[in-house]
């Protein structure tokens, strides 16, 4: 190999590439447009991907720095507008796309975010029915969270006065428009949820356009929302016009005015409801009296009613016959049982012991006090206790005498 050749190493000539590339206006201030595929949102924050045609391919990088600015999140197969500078990737000797812009093609990205955040949180259940709260009948005190210098707070303060002035409101300054906006509903929402007066929050702003609700868009906003413990009413822009906050709210309101008329009832209204009600219960007792007057009316037209001492009388002598009646059955009985109690005491007198002894009967005992039942009872030469109806005999037994008793 001769000294006339000049011998390149491969990073001079990727660098030498690079710098032409570099070197080419067009290239370093171009827009791409193509469908992505092969995507990476790496843990550092860079993007990694491929943007390809029905012909080639062309490897992108997004680097965090850039794509924080980006609202939606892109995927594999989304079409989209790319902005950046093609360059060469030294080490791997490989010409790529570095992006600092990224749209959707054919939308917006301001609406495809939307979307993306609306899938989102509609599948992680933040708009269920059932988990919304109920907006209070008659609120006490209503927190406005609004720009103090909208339309939106005057159309609110005008129909409140209208409907219900005594009702306490409490205009808590956000700004609803802008970067720091979104953070700034959260805070007011924050600390509306730590005080104990308030009993309903409206969030409020005027129409305009997509970018000018966005701050109603975002996904802070909407977890806030979520996470309040107080009942939100979300009035942001016109009737036509929807924010995440509206689907995350308790209640949507299509206007501020229209947050102002669900938030509090009409104090005439009320008054005219009151009226009727109390009309309808006066009507009420009055059917009611005559009700229980035309059922008195009828019991008092009873037999009973019309003749009452000659009820009474009757009641009177039927008591009367039945106290005689008493009275006789009672007499009857009791001479009857004295009969029964006079013959029973004959019966015991007849079998007492002295009545048999008056008619010259006896009875013996021995030495112990046993009464003596038979001859065989008795001992010669004890001594028998003979009792009689006058008094008692002491006598010694000489000799006795047994007789045979034949039995059948």
């Amino acid at each position: 190999m001769g000294n006339s050749k000049k011998i390149y190493r491969v990073s001079e000539i990727n660098r030498y590439i690079k710098t032409m590339i570099q070197s080419d206006l067009k290239l370093r201030d171009i827009w791409v447009t193509g469908e992505l595929s092969n995507f990476k949102h790496h843990r550092s924050g860079h993007m990694y991907f491929t943007v390809k045609d029905g012909d080639s391919s062309l490897r992108s990088v997004f680097f965090r720095r850039e794509n924080m600015r980006c609202i939606f999140e892109p995927s594999d197969g989304m079409e989209v507008i790319l902005h950046g500078n093609i360059s060469v990737y030294e080490p791997d000797g490989v010409y790529q796309l570095y992006v600092s812009e990224m749209e959707p093609a054919g939308m917006g990205s301001l609406y495809l975010a939307f979307e993306q955040l609306k899938r989102k949180l509609e599948a992680e259940g933040l708009f269920r029915a059932e988990i919304k709260k109920k907006i209070p009948d008659l609120p006490k005190k209503i927190a406005l969270v609004t720009s103090p210098t909208g339309a939106a707070l005057q159309d609110i303060l005008a129909t409140v006065k209208s409907r219900f002035p005594y009702v306490e409101l409490l205009v808590v300054e956000s700004l609803v428009q802008g970067s720091g906006a979104a953070a700034d509903l959260v805070r007011a929402i924050t600390l509306l949820n730590d005080r104990n007066d308030i009993d309903l929050i409206i969030l409020a702003r005027g129409g305009g356009s997509l970018e000018d609700l966005w701050p109603f868009n975002e996904e802070v906003v909407a977890r806030a929302i979520y996470k309040s413990k107080l009942p939100v009413i979300s009035a942001v822009g016109h009737e036509t016009d929807f924010t995440i906050a509206d689907f995350t709210a308790d209640l949507r309101a299509a206007t501020p005015t229209a947050a102002a008329q669900a938030a509090v009832p009409d104090f005439f209204e009320i008054v005219l409801t009151i009226k009727q009600l109390r009309e309808r219960a006066s009507l009420a007792l009055q059917r009611k009296l005559q009700q229980e007057k035309q059922l008195l009316d009828h019991v008092v037209s009873e037999r009973f009613f019309r003749l009452p001492v000659l009820r009474v009388n009757t009641l009177k002598d039927t008591l009367t016959r039945l106290d005689d009646k008493l009275n006789r059955e009672t007499v009857q009985i009791l001479k009857l049982k004295e009969m029964k109690l006079s013959a029973i005491i004959d019966k015991l007198d007849s079998y007492s012991p002295l009545k048999v002894m008056n008619r010259g009967y006896s009875y013996c005992r021995d030495e112990e006090g046993k009464i003596v039942r038979t001859i065989k009872d008795v001992k010669p030469n004890k001594l028998l206790h003979l009792n009689f109806k006058d008094g008692k005999a002491l006598c010694r037994t000489e000799k006795i005498e047994e007789e045979i008793v034949v039995e059948g």
